[in-house]
């Protein structure tokens, strides 16, 4: 993983970020934002330390990366079809109640009313260890954790993009505030060819977000 901090062995922080506290008596707080996060706290410390490859996904992700808190409803992770077992088992063993969900890509965990999503495809495409190896280990909320990279945050995003969902409200803050760190030569290459992606490429290069003369030499 790219960017591990000086104590960071492994990707894996030293034992005092391990447990990360919600609150003294266990409760999360009442303010959803940081309900969410401190979940998202709890989630980690326990998939990190049942071994398994992993790394956050979604709105949270994007605020590691440095976007203003917007979280929905839930907190996302990414990890294996393969490592999904062990993972499940240390999530209960934690405390956290774990059940199937209807879609076959994903299994649902609650704690303290937040929902959290375990995640084994992104836009249909399967969790890899490519894709973990490119996440970086980032602070959220104090706790390091690996966070998928800015630019398959918004590949995933980008291929979710269909006919029954096209929204580019969310994707284009995150395309300003992210852009030196996204790799646009990429996202061009395996975008370009599908009309909504490319239209949202098409759309940033006319605000000036990113230069498609540029990215598409």
């Amino acid at each position: 993983m790219n960017q591990q901090p000086a104590d960071i062995v492994g990707g894996v922080p030293p034992p005092e970020g391990l447990s990360p506290p919600t609150v003294p008596d266990g409760r999360l707080p009442s303010d959803h934002t940081q309900a969410i996060l401190e979940v998202t706290k709890r989630v980690a410390a326990l998939l990190k330390q049942s071994g398994q490859p992993f790394a956050l996904a979604g709105s949270v992700a994007a605020f590691a990366h440095g976007l203003p808190a917007r979280f929905q409803h839930d907190t996302d992770f990414c990890l294996r079809r393969e490592d999904a077992g062990a993972a499940i088992q240390a999530l209960e063993e934690g405390g956290i109640a774990m059940r199937g969900a209807a879609e076959d890509w994903l299994v649902k965990g609650r704690s303290g009313g937040e929902e959290i999503d375990l995640i084994f495809e992104l836009a249909r495409r399967p969790v890899s260890m490519e894709l973990l190896d490119r996440a970086s280990v980032k602070s959220v909320d104090s706790v390091w954790m690996p966070v998928l990279s800015p630019t398959d945050l918004m590949d995933s995003r980008l291929a979710a993009l269909g006919e029954h969902y096209c929204d580019f409200g969310d994707l284009l803050p995150m395309a300003r505030m992210l852009r030196e760190q996204i790799d646009w030569e990429r996202l061009e290459r395996a975008h370009r060819d599908a009309p909504l992606p490319d239209a949202f490429l098409y759309l940033l290069d006319r605000l000036r977000v990113i230069d498609r003369r540029k990215v598409a030499s």
